[in-house]
């Protein structure tokens, strides 16, 4: 009887001590739990009250919901009296092994996460990097998709995106459109910025502010080379370019204004006849032979 008395007063013992920690570990899960879901909500009203990027904003919440969890449960089985030690290392190799499988992707995360915050560009603005020039289509946590502009569409990771420059041609809502036009030197040099300045003036898609540019860039060997510099809305540029090419140009036949073209003068001389009058001579009186 007092063998059986001593057994039962050990099961109550040990029925006591690990029902304990049976309810704290629950008590400490059920906790954890309910702080992951609270870290979940604050980082949800942080993010999008930011306007950060949905994708972004979901595996960021993920993360964070899973890695509390996580933490939790650890806790949860420490109490239970389980060594834990072994599971944390198992974990840390488990995430050593999978970032550097995964080094390229999350290379490419962390600069479609900078690029979300920092904003070098949003969707619709034309720009150039990665070796791409082309207008932003999409916007994703890895990789960023560029349409050219014949229509072509181009998939850059972010991370050769923030590894070089980026040209942002939109930021600023006003590009300089860059032409040269050269005038023969007979051309009053007066008349033909006049006339170019006013036909700037009358393409409607050539902004008032900044004022175009007109003037003399070059005394070259065959003309006056002029730099035409009208400013464009960033969605105008090409059409304003191919516009002042051929507005400037009927402008100037109608004025009379010559736009020469490379010429070159090439003067025979006779083996036989050194003097080159007598040598052309020769040549129109067919007595020289070839």
């Amino acid at each position: 009887m007092l063998e059986i008395d001593r057994y039962l007063g050990i099961l109550q013992d040990l029925l006591t001590r690990f029902g304990l920690n049976a309810i704290a570990a629950i008590a400490i899960f059920l906790i954890g739990r309910w702080a992951a879901q609270l870290v979940r909500r604050i980082i949800r009203r942080v993010m999008v009250k930011a306007k950060m990027d949905p994708t972004l904003t979901s595996f960021v919440i993920a993360l964070s919901y899973y890695g509390v969890l996580t933490m939790a449960v650890i806790a949860a089985l420490n109490r239970l009296g389980i060594q834990t030690a072994s599971l944390v290392a198992v974990l840390g190799a488990a995430g050593l092994a999978i970032g550097l499988a995964l080094q390229g992707s999350l290379s490419n995360f962390a600069s479609g996460a900078l690029i979300i915050i920092f904003r070098p560009f949003n969707v619709g603005d034309l720009i150039e990097g990665g070796g791409v020039f082309g207008r932003v289509e999409d916007i994703d946590v890895l990789t960023t998709a560029l349409v050219t502009l014949d229509n072509k569409r181009v998939t850059i990771p972010n991370a050769k995106l923030t590894g070089n420059n980026i040209v942002n041609y939109s930021a600023l809502g006003k590009l300089r459109v860059d032409t040269v036009i050269g005038v023969s030197y007979g051309a009053d040099i007066d008349r033909v910025k006049a006339a170019i300045a006013d036909t700037l003036s009358q393409d409607p898609l050539v902004l008032k502010n900044p004022q175009p540019t007109v003037a003399v860039m070059e005394l070259a060997d065959s003309s006056v080379k002029f730099a035409v510099r009208p400013w464009a809305h960033p969605d105008h540029y090409w059409q304003v370019y191919f516009n002042t090419q051929e507005a400037v140009k009927k402008r100037l036949d109608a004025e009379g204004i010559v736009i020469p073209f490379p010429q070159r003068d090439v003067h025979v001389f006779s083996k036989i006849n050194p003097n080159p009058l007598e040598a052309q001579a020769d040549l129109q009186n067919g007595s020289v032979l070839p």
